[in-house]
């Protein structure tokens, strides 16, 4: 979803970036040792982070994670690395021998493009039981992604951070037409009409009703749809359910002048309404600090009110190569503890714990968060994820945004003949998998 960041660090080798700078107490000449397969000390922890993108900056992470960890377990050193081009991917880290013992991604895709293809899976179940960890109080959907994985309902991390998506509006726009707000529950067909309204060319001026990411929207769908058979090694998009997911969203890019362009331009002062993740309200705010906008709630299908996107999470796992699990068990039970939830949350991250507590400090320390009505971000439940697949099954990356961008926008291909180009291409794609294998 969001692109790796890089620095302008060009780093040898894995080994010399280790060495050089993943121990924050070490001198300029110490050598600070690996974990995973290669001996280390019992109290030395390396954490690597993919996702979220913005640990790449080290005071984030330090502000974020690394002093509350140094004061809670004072005798631990910590070393932090995150990932980046070249030098510090899986690959590198493995050829290295550095396995971390702790690694915070995305759980949708790179648990199974990184974790699992490069056999660095564990499942915590037993630590969950040995430390009385209660995984009821976080976040329902989040915690049923993780059991999802595998039939066997192994769970390979814990729900850390999500970033949901909810439903940012121009209020001028609103303003200058004399339309209603949108608020918190409204559905597609509601969130339709007002669109209809807002869309509207004067002059040289094209003024959006609304734009969705379509790619997102499919990906992270509200109806909790699979593009796999879960029983068989094909996709599986040419259903009625899917064509019922297109058909809601195309239809708003169907009103003459609301051609999606993108999400991102919602800054730019002419969108009344953009579907994007809540970490936007602060980076619009510093885009255009003239933009008089707020959120509401993501819209919802009629038949599944309240109910927006499946979660859009980062996960903690621990690795199968690491030779302190419950050390780094013990830490990952503290960053998902209220205590740091509470602080996390205060500076606009939403947690997957399930607290008022947590949820009222929400934005706290971010100025550009007063005033909006950020108790939109909990309005609505997550969908549910899709069912696990049986065992042995193929995983191959689903081209989603293509059904839209370019089958439909850019070939006028109806939604039943998109949905089944997508789906042979991807079973095509899960054949070729299997006979590299």
């Amino acid at each position: 979803m969001k692109k790796f960041l890089k620095t302008s660090l060009l780093i040898g080798s894995a080994a010399a970036l280790l060495a050089g700078c993943t121990e924050e107490a070490a001198g300029p000449d110490e050598q600070p040792q690996a974990t995973g397969n290669t001996p280390s000390a019992e109290n030395e922890l390396f954490i690597y982070t993919v996702y979220p993108a913005f640990y790449v900056k080290e005071d984030i992470y330090e502000k974020q994670i690394g002093q509350h960890l140094k004061k809670k377990f004072p005798d631990v050193t910590f070393k932090h690395v995150h990932w980046d081009n070249p030098g510090r991917q899986y690959k590198d880290l493995i050829a290295a021998g550095t396995i971390p013992d702790i690694i915070i991604d995305n759980a949708r895709g790179n648990l199974q493009k990184q974790i699992l293809k490069n056999d660095l899976q564990f499942d915590m179940s037993d630590l969950i039981k040995k430390y009385n960890f209660d995984t009821s109080k976080l976040n329902p959907a989040a915690m049923a992604q993780m059991k999802n994985v595998t039939p066997e309902g192994h769970i390979y991390g814990l729900p850390f951070q999500l970033s949901d998506f909810v439903l940012f509006y121009n209020k001028d726009i609103f303003d200058k037409f004399g339309v209603d707000y949108p608020t918190d529950g409204m559905t597609y067909d509601e969130i339709y009409e007002i669109a209809k309204k807002l869309t509207r060319v004067e002059g040289e001026i094209t003024y959006k009703g609304y734009q969705q990411h379509p790619g997102l929207y499919m990906t992270y769908n509200q109806l909790s749809l699979s593009p796999f058979s879960l029983t068989e090694d094909k996709a599986e998009l040419n259903t009625e359910g899917w064509k019922k997911l297109v058909d809601n969203l195309r239809r708003f890019y169907e009103i003459p002048a609301n051609q999606f362009t993108s999400v991102d331009d919602f800054p730019k002062g002419n969108m009344a309404m953009s579907v994007h993740v809540s970490e936007k309200i602060v980076q619009w705010y510093e885009q255009n600090k003239n933009l008089n906008f707020d959120i509401a709630a993501m819209p919802s299908f009629a038949d599944v009110p309240n109910t927006k996107a499946q979660p859009n999470m980062y996960a903690a796992y621990i690795t199968k190569q690491s030779t302190k699990k419950d050390l780094a068990f013990q830490v990952i039970s503290y960053l998902l503890s209220e205590e740091i939830q509470v602080e996390l949350s205060k500076e606009g991250i939403i947690s997957p714990l399930e607290s008022e507590k947590v949820q009222a400090a929400f934005g706290q320390n971010l100025p550009q968060m007063q005033g909006k009505n950020t108790k939109a971000i909990f309005a609505s439940k997550n969908a549910m994820p899709p069912a696990a697949r049986a065992a042995g099954l193929t995983y191959v990356d689903v081209p989603l945004h293509n059904v839209f961008a370019p089958l439909i926008f850019g070939e006028s291909k109806d939604s039943v003949t998109a949905l089944r180009m997508i789906e042979e291409q991807t079973t095509k794609g899960i054949q070729t998998e299997k006979a590299a294998k």
